[in-house]
């Protein structure tokens, strides 16, 4: 049995959806934008800016930024391999890596974050932090690509409560 440990961890959300959708999804600006983050930009190894629906390569920098929070994250894309995996650097030395699993009527999407500092700050900040993001993050995109709603907060600016990231659900 895997233990568990502060150094990393995975979630897991089974989705009624084809691989090739959950890959746009997760691997075109256009994809991630329409239910994670508010804007997203990939620039490849050349310097050009990746058009909305071009999947992202190995060696692509991104930044990412989210509804109600001012914040930028920025990394390099690790892996992706077009069908069913991508790894990217995040929260710093971190990565996050998305595989994408057929099963019987639906897609097991695993995302797994792992090289996560194990110091009493970034036990709280990312092990804590990020593990409950990314369960909310899996849940609307079940929400979105399921039903066609989502989950996370649009309507009310939540930037000005200083613990807003870690009270609200659906931020």
């Amino acid at each position: 049995m895997k233990t568990l440990s502060f150094e990393s961890f995975t979630k897991k959300i089974h989705i009624k959806a084809s691989k090739e959708k959950l890959y746009w999804c997760w691997g075109t600006t256009a994809g991630i934008t329409s239910w994670f983050l508010r804007s997203a930009a990939y620039v490849s190894q050349g310097g050009e800016v990746r058009a909305p629906e071009a999947f992202i390569q190995a060696g692509d920098e991104y930044t990412w930024m989210w509804h109600n929070w001012d914040g930028k994250e920025h990394g390099k894309v690790l892996a992706a391999n077009g069908e069913d995996r991508i790894e990217l650097s995040f929260a710093g030395d971190c990565t996050v890596t998305v595989t994408l699993e057929q099963k019987e009527g639906a897609v097991l999407v695993s995302l797994e974050q792992g090289n996560i500092p194990t110091d009493e700050e970034n036990k709280l900040k990312i092990h804590h932090g990020c593990s409950n993001g990314w369960t909310f993050w899996l849940a609307n995109l079940k929400a979105y690509l399921e039903h066609g709603i989502l989950l996370n907060e649009t309507e009310f600016d939540l930037r000005g409560i200083e613990l807003s990231g870690y009270e609200f659900v659906n931020m």
